[in-house]
């Protein structure tokens, strides 16, 4: 792969606003970005489809069609990105040092670039088997985009190109997002005989929540990933300074490591809430991932890209989907910094070489 190329497609991903409308009312959505990412693979000869996913939600996929015989590659990376809060010119990209600098340059711009050009270099290699490139929406939120690719696409392998400095994951956490509300009275400040305070109850609830976080903490059940976790991330209660409240309710997240269900963390928020009154609720759930080193996949990616550091990493991506609708994944993709912050970084020779990897993959899978 050539420098250059690498330099260019990827200064045109981030001069593309894509932020994710759910996480900034009214932001731009990945529209723009997909239909520049079809019109770009359909230039380097792949098969393109651009798909409203949900209004204004779109993916892109590309495929580079195989003569017939071999077998596929599905190649996934996501539009969106977070918001740009603090960042003085999030969509101007700069090199210094080795580096390109913007919104959404390391998550996950340069992986999207990456797959890209392996797509562009499929077609060249004129390849037996498909190389399908799944450009798609959503992946900061509820990830309807990969939600969708798993259910209309089938293949025999699959890398996301999520970051992780260039070493191989074969696992991730999940995570359970859920509510515990407790329930208490309204009264006036006046009357304490009548009123019972529904935020106070929640006091022995977060005590049992940062007891279970440091138990789950201190007893690590996976070998690439160690142990869940579980955190508060927002309490919200109460409606005036001389009211009792009348419910509270804590939001919070339960990370998953592989053989931690959702029944079991439903169990858990049961144990939480006690002999209080009020109840909980899960709403939001993924699975975590986990792929055998042994998996062809695994292995084959791991010697096109020089026997790497075998990880587990702690966030949670699409590759769950991928897996869980059957097919063998991998998560490859390249280094940097910032991911979500106001600094973000790639480092371009990893970009390069990620390109390079999947596409050494495509030639001996598809071949």
């Amino acid at each position: 792969m050539r420098a250059a190329g690498v330099v260019e497609l990827l200064s045109a991903l981030v001069r593309i606003d894509s932020v994710n409308p759910v996480l900034v009312p009214g932001a731009a959505g990945e529209e723009e970005l997909a239909r520049f990412v079809a019109g770009w693979l359909e230039e380097a000869g792949l098969e393109v489809e651009v798909e409203e996913v949900a209004p204004g939600r779109f993916n892109a996929v590309g495929i580079a069609r195989g003569s017939g015989g071999g077998s596929s590659l599905l190649l996934n990376a996501h539009l969106d990105t977070v918001g740009v809060a603090g960042m003085q010119q999030p969509f101007e990209p700069a090199v210094r040092d080795g580096r390109l600098y913007g919104r959404g340059s390391y998550d996950m711009k340069a992986g999207l670039a990456a797959i890209m050009l392996a797509g562009a270099e499929a077609v060249r290699d004129g390849l037996r088997g498909d190389v399908v490139v799944t450009a798609v929406c959503d992946e900061e939120v509820a990830s309807i985009g990969t939600a969708r690719i798993a259910e209309g696409y089938r293949a025999d392998a699959a890398i996301v190109s999520e970051p992780t400095e260039l070493r191989l994951a074969l696992a991730h956490k999940g995570f359970v997002g859920f509510e515990i509300e407790t329930k208490g009275r309204a009264a006036h400040g006046s009357r304490p005989d009548l009123g019972v305070d529904a935020i106070a109850r929640l006091g022995p609830v977060l005590v049992r929540l940062a007891e279970l976080d440091e138990r789950l903490r201190a007893e690590p059940t996976h070998g690439l990933l160690g142990s869940g976790s579980v955190h508060a991330s927002i309490v919200e209660g109460g409606q005036e300074f001389s009211s009792y409240p009348e419910r509270c309710v804590l939001k919070g997240e339960r990370r998953t490591v592989p053989g931690e269900s959702v029944g079991v963390v439903e169990d858990e928020l049961r144990d939480l809430l006690g002999d209080v009154e009020g109840e909980t609720r899960v709403v939001l759930a993924r699975e975590p991932f986990e792929t055998p080193a042994e998996a062809p996949i695994a292995r084959l990616v791991a010697r096109c890209a020089g026997d790497p550091e075998i990880v587990g990493v702690p966030f949670w991506a699409d590759s769950a989907l991928l897996s869980a609708a059957g097919i063998p994944t991998v998560v490859y993709g390249p280094a940097g910094e910032g991911a979500h912050a106001v600094e973000e970084w790639v480092d371009l020779a990893s970009v390069e070489r990620c390109a390079g990897v999947y596409a050494d993959v495509a030639r001996e899978l598809c071949a």
